[in-house]
């Protein structure tokens, strides 16, 4: 299609980005370090690591992985750990050498642990100690040979490093006792790795750089294989978008989401790391006052994050108070920027909130506003460099500005496949190539991309996507459940939250007792927060529950109470 945007971009912003200007994300890290040296990389907990810091420590970590654990290019590794210094220390180290990262979130529960080891493959895992008790009860069932393990303080100074380790550790008790035999210490492993060579295979665009793990409609999570090139593509399309309004080698940005999510780990992580700016990482951003207290040190430059986050700063004693007069760009993506929190920002902050869209597939930046926009528009944005936005019905025919459809993506940043599921892949791409991303909406005249609905029976909760077949086959492993539908209601301040609508076999069973056991096999945000039990479940004449009329009748529900 005719790509009308294009004269709605900002001056400077290319209509095609150059993905063949660098081969592989090691080159981009690597000329980052040499052309940024004596710069700040990352900061956590007042501790701040030169690009040139950053060159040396994952060189060193990659190389032990190589000569001492015999690791090699394509080998799978799991990092699950908040946002810390080790983390880019060991995502850079990994894909210098060669191998192949898998972001797992420190929050899963055994099962959904168990199911992303198993199914990547991975040959080690860098962990946070605090979270090592989960790993314990599945590694038997995995295929890891090497375990890494950190504390919170492991790249901080002494004697504020150990001082903090015993605090997590010992008063505040945030490390539940674990034992894995022959572990590995993070601090260790750099140590020992500075004496090794870092061999550097000759990587090219169709290299896995990423396996980032979304959930499914078959109700386990997928693996997106993101390669070297489709990682190129999205920085050389999000640092082309941002040059207008950036400095290169002198912006910081606030990194709060964490960096195992696609949206934190490509616009912030690596984003900034290829401009020569400075990420500071914040570990735990729902300690909203401590976080608010932090910002007050930085004369930040740019945030990124999700509604609810920019919500919860807003509404938290203090933020007001700060300076605003070095921001340059807030960044919402995730889930959609309410228009009363973009407002309620731009009044406190004096700049605009400026939303984009994009998904895990898409690396993940698909769409985003020109950042020199005035205010909120409702609007996902234009389709960025090199990309294709069309809108189709379900015949994969595109249809004419104006109408409502499947927003559909072509563009080099479309990820490779999912991982080991041949048919899954077939099924979310369309025949031309183009990705189908389940999110309904429709383009305005000028290029513009509006969502209004989702196809997918995918719940999307504070920016991360829950599937249905996941929470209902965990429910109905309950005994007292003789059927379960979860559908996404609306939240104001999660945007979504999951009901569950259960039939049960057992009478006595209650609400608490239902919550309660998916506590224990599932992820916090994936946990249902209501739940109505019911005789029966409306189904199609095949006996397929209709989860779209549950959904509807709880929106109606909800709008006669507003009324």
């Amino acid at each position: 299609m005719d790509r009308i945007w294009l004269d709605k971009y900002m001056p400077g912003v290319p209509a095609d980005i150059d993905i063949d200007e660098f081969a592989s994300l090691r080159e981009i890290i690597e000329k980052s370090c040499v052309r940024f040296a004596d710069l700040p990389a990352y900061s956590n907990m007042g501790k701040t690591i030169t690009f040139a810091e950053l060159d040396q420590q994952s060189r060193a970590f990659g190389a032990y992985l190589q000569r001492k654990l015999g690791f090699s290019r394509g080998d799978r590794v799991a990092i699950m750990m908040p946002n810390l210094l080790q983390y880019p220390v060991a995502a850079f180290g990994l894909l210098r050498a060669g191998m192949v990262v898998v972001n797992t979130n420190p929050l899963y529960t055994p099962r959904e642990l168990r199911h992303q080891l198993t199914d990547s493959g991975a040959k080690g895992i860098v962990i946070l100690e605090n979270f090592a008790a989960t790993l314990e009860e599945v590694i038997d069932d995995t295929s890891l040979e090497a375990v890494i393990t950190t504390q919170i303080g492991d790249m901080l100074p002494a004697p504020k490093k150990q001082l903090i380790n015993f605090v997590i550790k010992r008063i505040k008790k945030m490390v539940p006792k674990w034992n894995i035999p022959n572990t590995l210490r993070f601090n260790q492993v750099l140590a020992e790795g500075r004496w090794q060579d870092l061999d550097e295979p000759d990587l090219n665009h169709d290299d896995i750089a990423f396996l980032q793990y979304t959930g499914g409609t078959t109700g386990v999570a997928k693996g997106a294989m993101l390669t070297h090139g489709n990682m190129v593509a999205n920085l050389q399309q999000t640092s082309a978008w941002l040059d207008p309004l950036i400095e290169v080698g002198a912006e910081k940005i606030i990194t709060a989401l964490p960096l195992y999510h696609i949206f934190s780990l490509t616009a912030n992580c690596l984003t900034f790391m290829k401009m020569g700016g400075e990420n500071i990482l914040i570990t735990n951003p729902r300690d909203f006052a401590g976080f608010v207290k932090e910002l007050g040190r930085h004369k930040f430059s740019a945030i990124t994050g999700v509604n609810t986050l920019f919500n919860a700063l807003l509404n938290t004693p203090g933020f007001d108070q700060l300076d605003f007069s070095h921001l340059r760009m807030a960044l919402g993506g995730g889930m959609a920027v309410q228009r009363p929190v973009a407002e309620h920002w731009q009044r406190v902050t004096g700049k605009p909130l400026v939303e984009a869209y994009g998904l895990t597939e898409t690396s993940p930046a698909a769409c985003m506003n020109p950042l020199n926009n005035l205010g909120f528009n409702g609007s996902i944005g234009l389709p960025i460099s090199s990309t294709i936005v069309s809108i189709r019905d379900d015949d994969g025919n595109e249809l004419a500005l104006g109408e409502t459809g499947e927003l559909c993506i072509i563009g080099p940043q479309v990820m490779k496949g999912y991982w080991n599921r041949p048919e899954a892949t077939a099924e979310t791409m369309t025949a031309d190539g183009a990705l189908r991303t389940g999110d309904m909406g429709y383009m305005d005249a000028e290029g513009y991309a509006y969502i209004t609905d989702r196809k997918k029976d995918m719940i999307l909760v504070s920016g991360f996507n829950v599937y249905p077949n996941e929470l209902e086959d965990v429910a109905a492993s309950h005994p007292g459940v003789l059927e379960a539908a979860a559908v996404g209601v609306p939240n104001p301040k999660s945007g979504e939250a999951v009901k569950m609508f259960v039939v049960r076999k057992d009478s006595a069973l209650t609400e608490e007792q239902l919550i309660d056991f998916c506590r224990e096999h599932l992820t916090a945000y994936k946990i249902p927060r209501y739940i109505e039990f019911r005789s029966d479940l409306p189904k199609t004449n095949v006996g397929k529950i209709l989860r779209r009329e549950l959904r509807d009748e709880e929106l109606a529900k909800q709008k006669s109470d507003a009324a």
